[in-house]
């Protein structure tokens, strides 16, 4: 199998029409069919077009081989909006597909997602009354929108996530993400998370409710137990700076709640697509992008 992006849309496109998009039995069919949708949209992010106009334009001389039909911008977004819901669902379905899906190991972090650079933007947005006011340590700056808290494997596969309100706690946001996805961690599995996950609640809520182990850099302030394990924590930060650096997790351009959430899940399912196919051609580098964005 190549590792180019024609042969990245097209594995991606057969998986999901065949095992993922449910058949239409009534009605027209479409013009452009969910699974031609979720690969344009995850070609829109490896090949850095974060403004649907400009990717449109581009994507009539660039995938009119692949797509025969290509909306205009206005029903490219109404179409992703919708497709907010499914894409979720094919992330799964990819990541059930890697061998990592089987590991004992799970990786939790959250991070900022700004939605406004200023006060009388955030006052007339859309997200009014959704996004909140929040800090981020690592760059000392406050921001203005959501906190996507994400749960992966090792090699920085998806395995679910949430957007929250930076106002709520960290600890709380993945407890209920954890609870409401129990399906999705195993007994015995290991959860490596940063300092900001300590707790006693948290680790207790980990070690009992789920069966499962948590392992953090230890504070200052509390006994040895596992060190300052930097060089693992590298792998936590690997995953946000892959989505934020190379698809322009902050450059989402979503206006409303809806909007938001597509664009989020867009960038996690151009992630997953990407390990998912670097796993069945063999690629040494799972996490690399560097083949699919020209």
């Amino acid at each position: 199998m190549k590792t180019d992006l024609d042969a990245l849309l097209t594995a991606p496109y057969v998986f999901i029409d065949d095992h993922v998009v449910p058949c239409r039995r009534i009605g027209r069919p479409p013009k452009l069919t969910d699974a031609e949708l979720l690969c344009l949209a995850v070609a829109q992010v490896l090949l850095g077009f974060p403004s649907a106009r400009h990717w449109m334009r581009f994507a009539h001389a660039r995938l009119g081989h692949l797509i025969p039909y290509l909306p205009q911008q206005s029903a490219y977004n109404k179409r992703l909006n919708a497709a907010g819901p499914l894409i979720p669902q094919v992330t799964e379905a990819l990541a059930r597909q890697v061998p990592t899906w089987h590991d004992n190991l799970r990786l939790i972090d959250s991070t900022p997602l700004p939605c406004a650079a200023s006060r009388e933007t955030a006052k007339r947005s859309g997200l009014a009354g959704h996004a909140g006011y929040g800090y981020c340590r690592s760059h000392s700056r406050y921001f203005w929108g959501f906190r996507l808290h994400l749960v992966t494997a090792a090699e920085s596969m998806p395995v679910t996530w949430c957007l929250a309100n930076p106002k709520l706690g960290e600890r709380e946001v993945m407890t209920a993400l954890l609870e409401r996805d129990r399906r999705l961690v195993r007994t015995e599995q290991v959860i490596l998370a940063d300092k900001g996950f300590a707790g006693r609640e948290f680790e207790a809520f980990v070690t009992d409710r789920l069966g499962a182990h948590l392992v953090r850099p230890d504070r200052k302030d509390e006994p040895f137990r596992f060190g300052t394990i930097a060089r693992v924590r590298q792998w936590i930060e690997a995953v946000i700076d892959t989505l934020k650096g190379q698809l322009s997790l902050e450059q989402h351009g979503g206006r409303t709640p809806a909007g938001v959430l597509a664009r989020t899940a867009q960038r996690l399912l151009a992630l997953a697509t990407a390990i998912w196919h670097n796993w069945h051609t063999g690629a040494t580098a799972k996490r690399s992008l560097i083949a699919y964005d020209h």
